[in-house]
């Protein structure tokens, strides 16, 4: 295996130190099961998935032969006012593995394509419910929501806000749920579920008529793997249901099978109003992502709307791309049939 380390200037690459990186490149050229290798021959063990994504394992040829086939037969089909069979089909599928009243799936071409389209669903909803001054969104500090505007406007991470500056208005964080004595803790911590009336109190001092929906990753996963105090999730969804916001779960990492069910709400047993997702989805093998709603927001939203206008003014020009689509189709059948979750 060899690679000409002195083609490394073009690459812009993300997250990382540019300068650093081509003293001594970390260039990877084969990757199969759980292992890469770099251009030297080294073999490295992808104990992270590659970012969560490969949870089957890398160079899965039943994906691989799927998308060939798929480009083969239709590489591309726009979707808007057009369709192809793939979208519907493995729009279907993910239903199937989501709880009741989630009928309905947007598909983007990434995590964080997925949370920018989440905010959006949130303020068209509460538009087409006669509720628009339900315009403030919640996160937690500590929390990471993928690096578009609105993502990062979420995010509690200091340093994927501070390079910008300017962010979105309207956004206010609560407290993440790491306290010093669950260090060593195994599983769900016993202590810390009163950290969710932190919401309750936003809403107490903003004006719980003017929140629209709290945003949380079940288990917070870039800033360190926090997991909810017993009893967090459930106070969280109860305050949400008291004031009318929205719960969306960001599971771009937890969906598919990472905590031994479909989704975290299943493992949880907490069930939100909108799921976004991603990475999983195709085994990392073409970007995809995509937000999961419940019938009551999908209706309020379309039923809004003339019977022959755009619902929804938004979507991307890969949206459900067909490759992606075969991808996504071909490791869902994989999670099926070798009994992943």
């Amino acid at each position: 295996m060899s690679y000409d380390v002195n083609s490394l200037e073009a690459h812009w690459m993300p997250f990382s130190g540019n300068r650093d990186f081509k003293k001594e490149p970390r260039i990877v050229v084969k990757s199969e099961g759980m292992y890469m290798w770099d251009y030297k021959g080294g073999e490295i063990i992808d104990g992270s998935s590659a970012l969560f994504c490969t949870p089957l394992g890398h160079g899965r040829r039943e994906i691989a032969e799927a998308v060939y086939q798929q480009m083969l037969a239709n590489d591309y089909t726009p979707h808007f006012q057009l369709g192809h069979p793939g979208s519907f089909d493995l729009a279907e599928r993910v239903c199937r593995l989501l709880p009741d009243q989630f009928n309905h799936v947007f598909f983007t071409n990434s995590g964080s394509e997925s949370i920018e389209t989440a905010i959006k669903v949130v303020l068209a909803y509460q538009r087409a419910s006669g509720q628009a001054q339900r315009n403030r969104l919640i996160s937690r500090e500590r929390a990471y929501h993928g690096v578009n505007m609105g993502g990062v406007s979420l995010a509690g991470m200091v340093r994927n806000r501070e390079t910008f500056g300017l962010t979105l208005p309207n956004i206010s964080l609560i407290r993440h749920t790491w306290q010093e004595d669950q260090r060593f803790s195994k599983g769900q911590p016993k202590t810390g579920a009163e950290l969710a009336m932190d919401l309750e109190r936003i809403a107490e001092n903003l004006g719980g008529s003017t929140l629209a929906a709290v945003f949380i990753e079940p288990v917070a996963g870039s800033t360190g793997t926090l997991v909810p105090p017993v009893g967090y999730l459930e106070k969280i969804r109860e305050i949400c249901d008291k004031h009318g916001l929205l719960l969306i779960f960001d599971e771009v990492i937890t969906g598919f099978g990472r905590m031994g069910t479909p989704f975290a709400t299943q493992k949880f047993n907490v069930k939100p109003d909108i799921i976004t997702m991603a990475k999983a989805l195709t085994n990392g093998a073409i970007p995809m992502g995509g937000v999961a709603v419940t019938d009551e927001i999908y209706n309020t939203i379309t039923n809004a709307a003339p019977e022959n206008a755009i619902e929804f003014f938004h979507g991307y020009t890969y949206s459900a791309h067909p490759a992606a689509c075969a991808a996504g189709i071909a490791t869902q059948k994989i999670y099926e049939n070798e009994g992943i979750f």
